[in-house]
């Protein structure tokens, strides 16, 4: 049933809830509106603006000939509107936000207050150097960090993000292999690997050859050995992988590429999980990223830039990209351009980096410490098998054993019920959850995956798991109409998500 706006304000029958029907459209305190266009009225304003005086033909003939389109809203609409809308995104603020391979994890407020200091907040990437040094040094500090918790000699801090970082460790691996005249065509990637991998090869000019996967998840080391060959620049492995396991058989993979004449690249998007545990230097790794939102708590989307600094063996120092800080006495230095023995492949954006992200994360740094970060990884992997063990009764993982910061399940458990894996999650909204990641990784059909992290309490897993376990039961009891058509009790229904793909609206155009 819709109302006078079109938004739905009953469930149907046999839905969760009872049916009702409201005058206004809103749902308890949660209140429906307009766009902020069909809101408008022509003479209405927030601000109050001194008259401009009329100068001839000033616009050199380009004087605007209608309405310039934008609403007139009062102060308190722009104000109620803007909160509304706020009111319907869910964040990790509000509660678990159990979204797989992406880390969503609590970041501190301390974080957030040393990011706003005078110092750090108002920085200008055009200073001169002398009035930065503390900046200089904080860069400094954290690619100690970062280089100590890698064992890797050299960290590339410029890129923007996760797969800016993944272009910056390819360009460096290209750069060496140039470097000694060898131009090799093919990068190997996981069937499992994240989307990007292959994009990012691809991008770079190379081939993408695919690595198939074992029973139990992990890479098919025979498989990659037959692939190897002169034409291979690299492989790209995630570590843990997208399946949230170990790949147990890392340092033979290591040992061939590196035989073969090629590099490895790490896709470190998973380094929550071994931090403080693990040191990927230790493991042949040449290049990988490390996403500052993931590990160090920085925070994830909407606020950007981010940050996916890049870790690189002393095989691949050389060429990482300008610019980068150095040392001299108690003076630091912004290098920009070749010096010495460095052979930067060039520079991946105009400037250094992103200031707040490198506040926060150095901040969550020293927060912790060492023994706190590795707490960190093994808080995260206990997490994620406390909640793999709790549901194994109800729901089907595809891989048997313990797994790392990841829980995976497949779709098996809804086999026979005519409820898919997107039913599910979009019944998790009506009970308060935003769903896991679905359908990924591809290897796995019908996939679910979970990843609570490690900020997560107790009483919140159980309560999570406890959604989870009823969801599932009520599948198998022939519930269908729960799923089929949930949500229910969200801001909006179910879209049909192929035609927003297909034919997105993408901006409101006004009534002729």
């Amino acid at each position: 049933m819709l109302n006078r706006q079109g938004r739905p304000s009953a469930p149907e029958a046999g839905s969760a809830g009872a049916g009702f029907t409201t005058w206004t459209g809103h749902r308890g305190l949660a209140h429906e509106e307009p766009l902020s266009f069909e809101q408008g009225a022509k003479g209405r304003t927030a601000v109050d603006l001194p008259e401009i005086p009329k100068v001839a033909d000033r616009l050199g003939g380009l004087a605007r000939e209608g309405e310039i389109g934008l609403p007139g809203l009062s102060e308190p609409q722009v104000v109620r509107h803007f909160v509304r809308l706020s009111r319907q995104n869910y964040a990790i603020d509000l509660g678990v936000y159990p979204l797989g391979s992406c880390t969503m994890k609590h970041n501190p407020r301390l974080n957030e207050k040393l990011a706003r200091l005078p110092g750090f907040a108002d920085l200008h990437p055009m200073q001169p150097m002398a009035t930065i040094q503390g900046a200089l040094e904080l860069m400094a500090q954290l690619g100690g960090w970062l280089s100590k918790l890698t064992n890797m000699p050299a960290i590339a801090m410029s890129p923007a993000a996760g797969a800016h970082g993944e272009l910056c460790g390819l360009l460096t691996i290209r750069a060496a292999l140039e470097a000694r005249g060898d131009k090799r065509k093919r990068v190997l990637v996981p069937e499992s690997a994240h989307g990007t991998n292959p994009a990012t090869a691809a991008f770079c000019g190379y081939t993408v050859d695919p690595i198939p996967a074992t029973a139990d998840g992990r890479v098919d080391l025979e498989a990659f050995r037959k692939k190897l060959g002169s034409d291979v620049a690299a492989v790209m492995l995630t570590n843990p992988n997208t399946c949230g396991l170990f790949e147990r058989e890392i340092i033979e993979v290591a040992d061939a590429i590196h035989a073969a004449g090629g590099f490895f690249y790490c896709d470190g998007a998973n380094f929550n999980a071994i931090v403080g545990r693990v040191r990927p230097g230790d493991l042949g790794i040449d290049a990988m990223h490390i996403n500052l939102h993931k590990t160090f708590s920085t925070p994830h989307g909407g606020g950007g830039p981010g940050s996916g600094p890049v870790a690189l063996s002393a095989a691949l120092a050389p060429y990482a990209p300008l610019p980068y800080v150095v040392q001299e006495g108690d003076k630091f230095r912004l290098v920009e351009e070749t010096e010495g023995e460095a052979k930067p492949f060039g520079r991946l954006k105009g400037f250094h980096g992103q200031m707040g992200m490198f506040v926060r994360a150095l901040t969550y740094m020293m927060s912790h410490g060492g023994d706190g970060l590795k707490q960190v990884a093994e808080d995260a992997v206990l997490s994620a098998n406390y909640i793999m063990a709790a549901l194994g009764d109800v729901m089907t993982a595809p891989f048997e054993g313990p797994c790392m910061h990841e829980a995976l399940f497949d779709d098996r458990f809804l086999k026979g019920t005519g409820v898919t894996t997107l039913d599910f999650a979009k019944a998790m909204i009506d009970e308060g959850y935003h769903p896991m990641t679905m359908y990924f990784p591809l290897v796995v059909h019908g996939a679910l995956l979970i990843e609570p992290t490690e900020t997560e309490s107790k009483e919140a897993l159980d309560e999570f798991i406890g959604a989870l376990r009823h969801l599932a039961e009520r599948a198998k009891a022939g519930d269908t109409a729960r799923f089929t058509g949930a949500p229910y009790l969200a801001p909006r229904r179910r879209l049909d998500e192929t035609a927003a793909a297909r034919q997105p609206v993408l901006r409101w155009t006004p009534a002729q």
